[in-house]
């Protein structure tokens, strides 16, 4: 896997990644915020590979996906450098005729198997998850890879 990063100016970034580019960005006062940060871009590749795999294990065992929604808290340690993660929280919401078991079961086969990007960061961080199926939560558990 290869990608690289060019300054553009100021504090903005853009990072290619074969044909396709992502653009980054500091908050005010050293950049302009038009662009996520690197830390957002962490937290949405987690969600984003996370996601990939739940979407594909209930598939698997053909539920009817209405929406998956995967949202991500990350408070960070204050007054100290580098500020880092002191936590991830993903929140998956998910919607259709989707048996809250399966749902359960696949988002825990992402955080202790699959996701490759929770696996990095879950050694660094801890990451806790959530799963509300229909509104109703099924399930809470800990990333925990071997």
């Amino acid at each position: 896997m290869n990608v690289e990063c060019r300054w553009n100016h100021k504090m903005e970034f853009t990072t290619a990644a074969g044909a396709h580019a992502i653009r980054m960005d500091a908050k005010p006062p050293l950049g302009d915020d038009a662009a996520p940060t690197p830390k957002q871009l962490l937290l949405a590749a987690i969600c984003g590979c996370t996601a990939m795999d739940v979407v594909a294990l209930l598939k698997k065992h053909k539920q009817e996906l209405d929406t998956l929604e995967v949202r991500a808290e990350a408070p960070s340690t204050e007054g100290v450098q580098p500020a880092i993660f002191k936590e991830v929280r993903l929140r998956f919401v998910i919607a259709g005729k989707v048996d809250p078991h399966h749902a359960l079961e696949s988002v825990r086969l992402s955080q202790t198997r699959y996701c490759g990007v929770s696996a990095m960061v879950s050694k660094a961080v801890p990451i806790f998850y959530s799963v509300l199926v229909n509104d109703s939560l099924v399930g809470e558990g800990r990333a925990e890879f071997a």
